[in-house]
């Protein structure tokens, strides 16, 4: 009796089931490649470990408690919503003939000044030294060596990706194994990254963990909310719409001269400290963008061209979610052209060259963050 012969492809990330026509077999024939557990699990059990929240390529899901990463996007949010919200509640408006957002809220902004130097001072203020790194931390390395990599560091105030203060406070307060261990430093050219990961050869800062939403960035964080809201107090305190753009419009110029001097001054702007120059520029323009669209809408009445933004910012969290936990992604992967193979995900020229799986930084990974970041991208308004 001729049965279908089972072919297991990749780390298990799916099974096929090609037809007999190729060879007549007696019994079940089965060729695998990187053997994973539960190869004998029935078709319900394996149906349950659907890579959900491990990617699209993974047959697992699950926490890790030992590795589990502390910090997040959703973890800054809370903690930034906390604080404006506690400054709304303990320092209310002050009372004046004549409204102004800096002496209405002059204590919101005291607490922003504050936010402000106390980063600044652990930024630049703390010392940072040698500090070692376990390889099997490190998700870059290209070797399943355990031998432990010693970072030299000795510095005060220095910002580069591996001796930063921001990254000791959170190896110190959250643990090393608790850090994000893919951060965007690791595309530097001076890492060497290939579709394999990052060669030993690299410089040891590659292979370091570093969380772009660690706790010393979450000050910053809070004090970009704690500016948002001056803009609600802005659109409830004022009723005319030439006052409320003129006054956003203020705060806008305001972060950004603001800003624009610290650069000039040598504090650079950069997104995974999340640096106090990055904070005002990024309000400011996230100000004049708010300007625009009020502009656009409210004022001239062209709602109907914003339907759809206006519909991605409503579940704006439920396609966050979607997204970050692969579930959109493995939906899309679901569609495909006559082989499982040939899918919206896999690229083509993967498909060409026989590339299935070639690591943690293989083709499909990219193609993948494509897709994330086109469908991400308008929830930017």
């Amino acid at each position: 009796m001729l049965v279908d012969d089972q072919v297991r492809i990749g780390r298990g990330a799916r099974e096929k089931f090609e037809p007999h026509w190729k060879k007549d077999y007696v019994c079940k024939s089965t060729r695998i490649i990187n053997p994973v557990p539960d190869v004998n699990l029935p078709p319900s059990v394996s149906s349950t470990k659907g890579g959900y929240l491990h990617g699209a390529k993974s047959l697992t899901y699950g926490v890790d408690i030992l590795g589990i990463r502390w910090m997040g996007i959703l973890q800054r949010i809370s903690i930034a919503y906390v604080v404006a919200a506690l400054c709304e509640i303990w320092l209310p408006c002050r009372k004046w003939e004549r409204f102004s957002i800096v002496r209405s809220y002059v204590w919101q902004w005291c607490v922003v000044g504050i936010l402000c130097a106390v980063y600044t001072g652990l930024l630049y203020g703390l010392y940072v030294p040698d500090w070692h790194l376990p390889k099997s931390n490190s998700s870059f390395s290209t070797s399943n060596s355990t031998t432990v990599t010693e970072i030299k560091c000795g510095l005060r105030g220095d910002l580069s990706p591996a001796c930063n203060s921001a990254g000791m406070i959170d190896r110190f307060v959250l643990g090393t194994s608790h850090l994000y261990a893919k951060p965007a430093y690791g595309n530097l050219k001076e890492c060497n990254k290939t579709r394999f990961g990052i060669p030993e050869s690299s410089p040891s800062w590659c292979h370091a963990p570093f969380d772009p939403e660690g706790i010393l960035g979450s000050l910053t964080a809070a004090v970009t909310c704690i500016i948002g809201l001056q803009f609600g107090h802005i659109l409830v305190q004022m009723q005319d719409h030439k006052e409320r753009l003129h006054w956003w419009s203020v705060l806008s110029v305001y972060c950004s001269i603001i800003g624009l001097l610290l650069v000039a001054l040598g504090a650079p702007m950069n997104k995974s400290l999340y640096t106090v120059s990055y904070t005002l520029v990024t309000s400011a323009c996230a100000g004049f963008t708010f300007n625009a669209f009020y502009l656009l809408v409210d004022v001239w009445g062209y709602r109907w061209l914003m339907s759809i933004l206006e519909w991605m910012g409503v579940h704006s969290l439920g396609i966050f979610i979607l997204l970050t936990s692969n579930i959109a992604i493995v939906v899309l992967q679901g569609f495909y052209l006559g082989s499982p193979k040939n899918n919206v995900v896999q690229p083509r020229r993967a498909r060409k060259h026989g590339v299935v799986n070639h690591g943690p930084f293989d083709v499909r990974d990219r193609e993948m963050g494509k897709i994330k970041a086109f469908l991400m991208a308008p929830q930017v308004f």
